[in-house]
């Protein structure tokens, strides 16, 4: 699902290349499904899902990511054991949260989403103080993969924000009210982890019975 995502959007690009000021049929693949597959780490097949909702200026997301995902994505997903699906939350009290989701999704939709996440939290508290969000991207993307992402952010700005108000109300009909929100499914069970995250050796623990068991 993920490679046909990109796929479409890698299509999108080529029609907009191509100085398309109007939508094309290739446009309608920039949908919040779409841009869920290009925000997804892993393989779909992975025994063990994990939905993580978290908002880019938010600093226990922050450590959460830098201290337990990066980890589960190195040890878990890297070997096919975990799939991990990003989910925006942006807080309306974060002055810059949502903007940092649709410069976020632009480069998922360039499939360049994985940099892109880990630059936003290493570098939160500069973009979080000024707004500038742009020399972020452009500090760990080529030129070339910069100048698609801000095509994508310049005119696809609906699309983007469509994709965020579905992960707004995702969350909201799971009962989300904390950031970062963790959900585990595995054996055809979804099991939702403490609020606010845990550390790297308690959900090492859960993998690790999850997928013995």
């Amino acid at each position: 699902m993920k490679q046909f995502a990109i796929y479409c959007i890698a299509a999108l690009l080529s029609g907009a290349a191509l100085g398309a000021t109007t939508a094309t049929p290739a446009q309608t693949h920039l949908t919040p499904d779409a841009l869920t597959a290009a925000k997804s780490l892993g393989s779909s097949s992975a025994p063990i899902r994990i939905d993580e909702f978290s908002d880019f200026e938010c600093p226990m997301c922050r450590e959460f990511y830098q201290g337990t995902m990066r980890l589960v994505i190195d040890n878990y997903v890297s070997n096919g054991k975990v799939f991990v699906v990003h989910h925006d939350f942006p807080w309306s009290f974060h002055a810059h949260s949502r903007e940092a989701a649709r410069w976020d999704d632009a480069a998922a939709a360039a499939g360049d989403f994985e940099p892109v996440e880990q630059a936003l939290f290493a570098k939160q508290d500069d973009w979080g103080s000024t707004g500038k969000i742009e020399p972020v991207l452009a500090a760990v993307l080529s030129a070339a993969e910069m100048k698609k992402v801000e095509m994508i952010y310049q005119r696809q700005g609906p699309q983007l924000d469509a994709a965020i108000d579905a992960d707004l109300a995702a969350g909201h009909a799971r009962n989300v009210n904390a950031t970062p929100t963790i959900f585990v499914t595995a054996h055809g069970s979804t099991q939702p982890l403490p609020p606010g995250g845990v550390s790297y050796t308690l959900m090492k623990q859960y993998l690790d019975y999850l997928l013995a068991h």
